[in-house]
């Protein structure tokens, strides 16, 4: 997970952290922005921008019924 923050003043900093195993789900994830976020908001120049970026996603479980995405040349 990757949060970006840019102030009033359009100073930038991201923060990032990578876990060794997957997430749990939404709770785990809002924590774990909560954690990065946490410091830079103290800054007194107030946020203009906010990003979060999440990245190396995996399904939990195949799920035989969800809609799948086709790639460019194949056909159903």
């Amino acid at each position: 997970m990757t949060v970006k923050v840019k102030y009033g003043d359009f100073r930038q900093i991201t923060r990032a952290k990578s876990l060794p195993r997957p997430v749990e789900g939404p709770a785990e994830l809002l924590a774990l922005a909560g954690d990065l976020l946490a410091p830079v908001f103290a800054d007194p120049r107030g946020v203009r921008l906010l990003g979060i970026t999440l990245s190396g996603l995996e399904s939990a479980a195949p799920d035989e019924g969800a809609p799948r995405q086709l790639g460019l040349f194949d056909q159903e």
